[in-house]
């Protein structure tokens, strides 16, 4: 009880902080909802091209781009402070997270909320509301559960991979660019099918770097379609199980992490 009144002192902090200046705070809000428009204006300028992408059509594309971008902007505004941990170990602030008796990712989660990614996750859900209105689908008992999973599921292994880059600062102090390629370049290929890669790339997002997990294999799973480049059937229907590996090693290298941590001191 007492840890929750503390969270609830750093979420309210954070909050009063960013919604001081309201005009900003609106602005940023529909900076961040504007960016998912111009993520997808890429997907209508593809389609302009070709009439379909590794067999699926437009509506169907937009499914797994809805569902990626959903769980991307999720797992953003709830742990995507963990990618800035880099900044707090440079100035030596981390010290200060570690002397609480509280969860180190806990404090940095609610202590660095940024509520302005509510507009990227507001647009997200309504895209993938209007899309299912859309879908031409045979709904089963099982693929209405694997639409209500694969959000969940999609936000757990980005959540996983923000975890991963904020671990990697532990050892890695100027590696921003290779965390930032992690999280917002697997948030990038989430929203397209990985059949259209190469092979080897796409076994690589899909069985390495989980991003395969977020879209395109639930959309796959509730449409019920087959991969085009060889993946098992039953794959598709995995992703719940894909997440809940991605957060246990992410949270063992946060661990780890912690442990390498040795301090502004030493």
């Amino acid at each position: 009880m007492a840890d929750a009144r503390v969270y609830g002192m750093l979420l309210r902090a954070g909050m009063a902080g960013q919604t001081t200046y309201r005009a900003s705070f609106v602005l940023e809000v529909l900076g961040t909802a504007f960016g998912v428009g111009l993520d997808f204006i890429e997907v209508f300028a593809v389609f302009h091209q070709v009439p379909s992408i590794a067999g699926l059509s437009f509506t169907e594309v937009v499914l797994v781009f809805a569902i990626s971008s959903t769980g991307f902007a999720t797992a953003d505004l709830l742990v995507g402070q963990s990618d800035a941990v880099i900044q707090h170990v440079r100035s030596g602030t981390f010290d200060v997270v570690l002397l609480r008796p509280l969860s180190v990712l806990g404090q940095l989660a609610a202590a660095d909320l940024q509520l302005r990614r509510l507009g990227r996750v507001a647009v997200s859900l309504v895209l993938l509301v209007a899309v299912l209105t859309r879908l031409d689908v045979d709904w089963t008992a099982a693929r209405v559960a694997m639409l209500a999973i694969a959000p969940v599921a999609a936000t757990v292994v980005f959540g996983a991979l923000f975890v991963v880059a904020g671990a990697v600062s532990f050892w890695l102090v100027e590696g921003t660019e290779v965390t930032s390629a992690l999280t917002y370049g697997s948030g990038y290929l989430g929203e397209w099918p990985t059949a259209v890669l190469s092979p080897v790339l796409a076994r690589f997002f899909t069985f390495v770097v989980p991003a395969a997990f977020t879209g395109y294999l639930p959309a796959l799973a509730i449409l019920g379609r087959s991969d085009p480049s060889g993946l098992p059937d039953w794959l598709p229907w995995a992703s719940p199980l894909a997440a809940l590996l991605a957060a246990v090693a992410a949270g063992l290298l946060w661990r780890s992490g912690i442990r390498h941590y040795v301090g502004a001191g030493g």
